[in-house]
């Protein structure tokens, strides 16, 4: 349940057009559901501003399908990560309403247009086009957070004059997320000519001593760069969320002032 679905149910309980039983009934699932293997957190949104999101790996398509349909009978929204297109069709054949996107390998449903949030958007860079799968994933996660966002992309340091052809837009960004693969130079590039925060996300992309990314990830961890956030390798996906709370904490720290 969102705080919009609550506020709504209180504010009709006040008002008296709903009963105490059928506001308890509705209330019943919180703060989460047992279905057996899994506890699906209807809580999770009204405490950390974003709906419970759906891992696809390790998960059977009808696993997927029971933990979607539970959050969207509770009238939330829906956002499953790393979903191969293989294990989609099922999924998609049972939920044909979810919106699949399959270079992210994502799928999503939103009961209502999301409310985009206040503020310039975050700019999401890649180093290079075998990047983008990972951008992507960012890019659909800060979607369904309503979170604005604009792609940067192929802007890495073996071209860096394409980077700096694009400072006019970086620099108006809340934030940056940088996706780099191979030694993971492009974020402490970024890092040294932009003041917005910079969220680092290694990916698995390169050769040899790539090493499926950890290369890059230690690179990313040695940034000269000050104050570089680092994720794990390939995760877009963790990269939005910290990004989500850095938004979310610029809002409150307008209410409060």
């Amino acid at each position: 349940m969102n705080p919009e679905r609550l506020r709504d149910l209180l504010e009709r309980v006040k008002g008296g057009s709903v009963d105490v039983s059928d506001a308890l009934r509705e209330l019943k699932d919180l703060p989460y559901a047992d279905i057996g293997y899994a506890r699906v957190d209807h809580h999770r949104a009204l405490r950390l501003g974003a709906p419970e999101v759906i891992l696809a790996e390790g998960k059977t398509a009808a696993q997927i399908v029971g933990v979607s349909e539970r959050l969207m009978q509770a009238g939330q929204n829906v956002l499953i990560t790393r979903m191969a297109a293989a294990l989609a069709a099922p999924v998609l054949a049972a939920l044909p309403m979810l919106r699949y996107h399959e270079l992210a390998r994502t799928a999503s449903f939103e009961h209502q247009p999301i409310k985009v949030r206040p503020g310039h958007p975050v700019a999401v860079v890649t180093a290079g086009t075998s990047d983008i799968p990972v951008a992507e994933e960012a890019l659909e996660t800060l979607r369904a957070c309503g979170v604005p966002a604009l792609r940067v992309f192929d802007v890495g340091v073996a071209g860096v004059h394409r980077l700096l052809a694009s400072l006019p837009e970086l620099n108006t960004a809340r934030a940056v997320i940088v996706v780099a693969g191979m030694e993971g130079a492009l974020p402490s590039v970024v890092g040294g000519l932009v003041s917005a925060p910079i969220i680092a996300v290694p990916t698995s992309v390169g050769y040899g001593t790539a090493l499926a990314g950890f290369t890059a990830l230690f690179g990313m961890l040695t940034s000269c760069a000050s104050g570089v956030s680092v994720v794990n390798i390939d995760n877009g996906f963790g990269a939005a969320m910290a990004v989500l709370r850095l938004v979310t904490q610029d809002v409150s720290a307008g209410a409060a002032t």
